[in-house]
């Protein structure tokens, strides 16, 4: 139901990236995810102008996040790259139903991105790889 632009699939692939390996440059992060280095540079700015990522210049340069990952939600880097989410459609006459439906989804939708931090991504991600 929910669609994210390749922005954000992007910019959340780079912080689980970062999340799971700790500072990279903007090459490996790239190649590491497999997004096109420009993109990927686009992605780091609006991360870094929303205080997600710091940059570091240099030999030892490069991208890392600005917070600890208890305290990147998903919903954080979804609105950096797609901003606030449009409030859900009003419908009118026999449909008008689907308007509370339509609200509910909306509101457990954010409340599920809100909770669901980069730390829990990385967590499930490594108890799926200890049961196979």
């Amino acid at each position: 139901m929910i669609r994210l632009a390749a922005r954000t699939q992007y910019a959340l692939r780079a912080m689980i990236a970062l999340a799971v390996h700790g500072p990279m440059s903007l090459d490996r992060l790239a190649a590491d995810q497999d997004i096109p280095r420009r993109y990927c540079g686009d992605v780091l700015r609006f991360l870094r102008q929303a205080d997600l990522v710091h940059s570091q210049r240099g030999s030892d340069g490069g991208y890392r996040l600005a917070h600890p990952a208890e305290r990147i939600t998903l919903a954080d880097v979804i609105q950096a790259t797609e901003g606030v989410s449009p409030p859900p459609p009003h419908f009118s006459g026999a449909a008008e139903p689907l308007t509370e439906i339509w609200e509910r989804l909306h509101r457990h939708q954010s409340t599920l991105l809100s909770e669901i931090t980069l730390a829990h991504v990385i967590g499930s991600s490594n108890e799926e790889t200890t049961h196979r």
